[in-house]
């Protein structure tokens, strides 16, 4: 197998004259120096953007290249059926391709994937059947084995079969790792990748080692795949034959050992959590402006782990970005559903916080503390709550706070005599109200707050910059 030539002319001229189709977009997806998520590491890092692919993804390489193997083989006529277990990128790659040759798409999804790539597929006139993901490998409602049923029992059929399908990795072969040489200028040192099928780690790991035997392939699994630990068994360390267990990331690892994945061009496997792969998949978004799905945050954080433990500024790490986040706005990106799962840390929200967002719904521009003195009389104390409209002041001598009044306990005295209302206030005030450093997390001094603490007071630098009242405190935790 010998790799097709890839010019700089392809690269250089990319989108400057029309295109026959969209087929001819694919590939030559750009390389991005991640220098914001690598600040600090000496390591170059950067990340192959298969997101820039027309249907989102990497798997919009092998699509084609699938269906016209069947076309050669004559497995696959005019009119025929595409059916595929996917769990949707792959259904993506081989709709696109599909709808230029006119076949007809049936896929079938595990339900843990996400209701975007549902509608995606039927986007592209495809029909989707969902099935059960707590299903073993072998099982009738398995994914897989239901999309063998469907191609053995429809006419005119093919089953994609990614998993054991050669023209999977040699897509890759014949495309994405001359794309990474000639990117590189030969100087890539590591690739960072992660397998479903496997046909990208196989197809790019072998074309990389033959230009340069020194280049290491490194591969991430999510924890709950069987992978890594049936690579640490190939290489001769000793284990119990691996059992999977359910995990959160979508498009890679697996629960038995793809046809197209070979363990021996990998060089290292490391297990990461669902955690760690959204948590990087949301960085990455934040900080370098890449919408990633959860596949390309496992990568990447791999990566960035390698990155800083080669500490080598003449090393060149590429990590592979498979996926567009539009595909898992509903997940990953969804903070309730991270919660609800315990994969999003609760933030450490400030009093500071508070008082910014108070500031910002503040009619008539910032909050500002009101406060009023020890000599001022009840009556001035009452016209200021009226003015901005408050239930209770800090009665403030200088930058501490010696009191405080609440409109209930002024109003009350005053309909009792009306000579109350010239007495100062230093005279009626109560006690000072509890004062927190503005750094003190919202949730540690909620329950300060009660009906005899009505307020408190927060500190910065040494003075008092600002009131927290108990409507303040459930408005903005209504907020969040």
């Amino acid at each position: 197998m010998s790799a097709p030539a890839a010019t700089a002319t392809v690269a250089t001229d990319r989108n400057r004259r029309p295109y026959d189709s969209v087929l001819d977009t694919i590939g030559w997806t750009p390389l991005i120096r991640l220098g914001r998520l690598g600040r600090g590491v000496r390591t170059p890092l950067y990340g192959k953007a298969e997101i820039f692919n027309p249907g989102g993804s990497v798997k919009d390489r092998i699509g084609m290249p699938i269906i016209e193997a069947a076309e050669r083989a004559g497995l696959l006529k005019p009119g025929g059926t595409i059916v595929e277990g996917t769990s949707g990128n792959t259904g993506v790659g081989l709709a696109i391709a599909a709808a230029m040759k006119g076949y007809r798409c049936i896929f079938t999804m595990p339900d843990k994937m996400s209701q975007e790539k549902v509608r995606l597929l039927k986007a592209f006139g495809a029909e989707v059947i969902v099935t059960p993901t707590a299903v073993p490998p072998d099982h009738p409602d398995n994914y897989v084995m239901w999309a063998k049923r469907i191609a053995e029992s429809t006419p005119n059929a093919i089953l994609a079969n990614q998993f054991y399908n050669q023209a999977n990795p040699e897509a890759h072969y014949a495309t994405t790792g001359p794309e990474l040489w000639e990117q590189t200028e030969g100087r890539i040192t590591h690739f960072v990748a992660s397998a479903g099928t496997g046909g990208t780690l196989t197809g790019v790991g072998r074309y990389l080692k033959e230009r340069n035997p020194d280049i290491k392939v490194i591969a991430g699994d999510p924890q709950g795949s069987i992978l890594a630990e049936l690579w640490r068994q190939s290489r001769g360390q000793a284990g119990e034959k691996p059992t999977g267990s359910p995990y959160k990331v979508e498009g890679i690892g697996q629960d038995k050992l793809p046809g197209t994945l070979d363990l021996s061009v990998v060089d290292e496997y490391h297990t990461v959590s669902d955690k760690d792969s959204f948590a990087m998949a949301r960085r990455l978004t934040r900080e370098e402006g890449l919408f990633v799905g959860g596949s390309a945050g496992l990568i990447t954080h791999v990566a960035m782990q390698l990155a800083r433990r080669i500490d080598d500024p003449d090393a060149y790490v590429v990590t592979f970005l498979c996926d567009t986040g539009e595909r898992y706005l509903s997940k990953l990106y969804n903070d309730e559903w991270m919660r609800e799962n315990q994969l999003l840390d609760a933030d450490r929200v400030t009093l500071a916080h508070l008082l910014e967002a108070k500031a910002d719904n503040a009619r008539g521009g910032p909050a500002t503390l009101v406060s009023t003195a020890p000599g001022a009389l009840v009556r001035q104390a009452l016209g200021l709550m009226k003015l901005h409209d408050v239930s209770q002041l800090p009665v403030m001598d200088g930058d501490q706070c010696v009191g405080s009044v609440t409109e209930y306990h002024l109003t009350t005295r005053g309909l009792e005599s009306t000579r109350f209302l010239d007495a100062t206030v230093g005279e009626v005030m109560d006690e000072p109200f509890p004062t927190v450093p503005a750094s003190e997390p919202v949730d540690a001094v909620t329950k300060l707050l009660s009906k005899a603490t009505p307020a408190l007071l927060v500190q910065d630098g040494g003075r008092v910059t600002g009131i927290v009242t108990r409507t303040d405190m459930l408005q903005f935790l209504m907020s969040r």
